[in-house]
């Protein structure tokens, strides 16, 4: 219990196995709306929403906690395999009421990377209940991030996340980004997709797997319209599904309900997950259209894959009364009208940062992307850890945020997620903004003695 009993936790004085052995871990003891604390008594503003973007409602919500108490005295759990419980019944259909036209069908998982899982899970059984069983891969951005299992490792095109695991991971087709610097039409991105198509042959894919606006991997960005509408194009034409990972951008972090309404394109399966919990239960869901439903009614009559906790009454009890609250409370509108100006502020208060290329926005979900200021379009040197630094220099100043650095694979540099809570006040936004600009000031003040003079020529 030694960690427990610090301010600060490190490898040598805990027995929980870190991620990081060489970070420090502030020990964080309590949460009071958009503020944390930790033992030593230093309060921090959440731009984070948690730390992973899930706690959409904040800390501390008396309601919500009294949801699940009510619930835990009632009946706590029961497996979902020979039994139901109406607090699931009764999210299903509340998800059902707020997602996008034609998704009629909820299967519940107990987070992010089960459900993106179960998505694939359930785009193989729909083309094998058709009568395809040769359809199976995947293709997907190269730039992206699905969770920690094997089966999501596979769906990114990121090979320092992927190592040392290669052994155990399929082998799925993927194309690049198509990024401002990269492909700023999508054309070339539609291109590398047929390529693949053609590689692995049309009637063997199963699914096209994507975020809809990415997250970690580049934060809040969306390819162009054109691809979308291309996408679109050669799912007619080949078969395959699309399926969105909304573990993110679903239950209204980007000012919509799920993403995919404010998008030219219906995807055929939605996978979310941390918003539906609010960082007060473990839960997620995946959503199917009708004629996915009729398929499996016609042909397996069965899809019985799934883990100890999905759809427990007490989980789905409190994303009930998380649904009930983004209802009450005008949250998502709210998401949906303060995203811009939020995006517009912080771009106001970093617009003479030559660090800064561009700053990014849908709703609550917001990236930053960094460049090297000597040319304005190059990535940073990696050995600098510019965005690292970015998060290190926002917890000094109490704020906290999280980074992505440059990826091995060229497609992305240092960049930075800002994702606060629904129910931050216009306030806690201002010193939210206050708080990082002034850290990336001082950040970019530092990279200036780090940078040589770029040769001219």
């Amino acid at each position: 219990m030694a960690g427990a009993r610090e301010a600060v936790v490190v490898s040598q004085s805990t027995h929980v196995l870190p991620l990081e052995f060489n970070r420090r871990y502030p020990v964080v003891v309590k949460g009071d709306g958009v503020w944390v604390e930790d033992a030593a008594g230093k309060r921090y503003l959440d731009a984070m929403s948690g730390g992973s973007m899930a706690a959409t409602l904040g800390h501390g919500r008396r309601d919500i906690i009294a949801a699940a108490r009510a619930q835990a005295e009632k009946l706590a759990y029961v497996h979902n395999e020979r039994l139901t419980n109406p607090p699931q019944e009764e999210l299903a259909q509340a998800l059902v009421g707020v997602a996008p036209k034609g998704f009629t069908r909820v299967r519940f998982v107990t987070g992010g990377a089960e459900a993106n899982e179960m998505a694939i899970q359930i785009a193989r059984q729909y083309h094998v209940d058709r009568g395809e069983p040769k359809r199976w891969q995947v293709i997907s951005p190269a730039q992206a991030y699905h969770g920690p299992t094997m089966a999501t490792l596979a769906l990114t095109g990121r090979p320092g996340l992927q190592r040392p695991f290669e052994p155990y991971l399929t082998v799925h087709q993927h194309i690049p980004p198509s990024t401002w610097r990269f492909d700023p039409s999508g054309e070339q991105a539609l291109q590398a997709l047929d390529r693949a198509l053609e590689a692995v042959g049309p009637d063997t894919v199963s699914a096209y797997f994507c975020e809809p606006i990415s997250a970690a991997a580049l934060p809040s960005y969306s390819p162009p319209k054109r691809f979308w509408e291309g996408l679109a194009e050669r799912r007619e034409r080949h078969g395959f599904l699309i399926c969105f990972d909304e573990i993110v951008t679903g239950v209204g972090r980007t000012g919509h309900w799920f993403a995919a309404e404010s998008l030219p394109i219906l995807p055929d399966i939605i996978a979310t997950a941390k918003g539906l919990g609010a960082g007060y239960a473990a839960i997620g869901a995946v959503l199917c259209g009708q004629h996915l439903y009729d398929t499996f009614a016609r042909g397996s009559r069965k899809f019985t894959l799934g883990h100890t906790w999905d759809g427990a009454p007490l989980s789905c009890a409190v994303g009930l009364k998380v649904i009930d609250i983004l209802k009450k409370e005008g949250l998502v509108a709210r998401v949906h009208e303060k995203g811009p100006r939020l995006c517009d502020q912080l771009a106001y208060a970093l617009k003479d940062v030559q660090l800064v290329h561009e700053v990014r926005g849908h709703g609550f979900l917001l990236g930053i992307e960094y460049v090297d200021p000597r040319d304005g379009k190059s990535f940073l040197p990696p050995e600098l850890r510019t965005a690292g630094r970015v998060d290190d220099v926002a917890f000094e100043n109490g704020l906290i945020t999280y980074s992505t650095m440059p990826t091995r694979d060229g497609f992305a540099g240092d960049q930075t997620l800002f994702a606060p809570p629904f129910t931050s006040t216009d306030a806690e936004l201002d010193e939210m903004v206050e708080r990082f600009a002034g850290s990336v000031r001082q950040v970019a003040e530092e990279l200036e003695s780090k940078l040589e003079p770029k040769p001219v020529g």
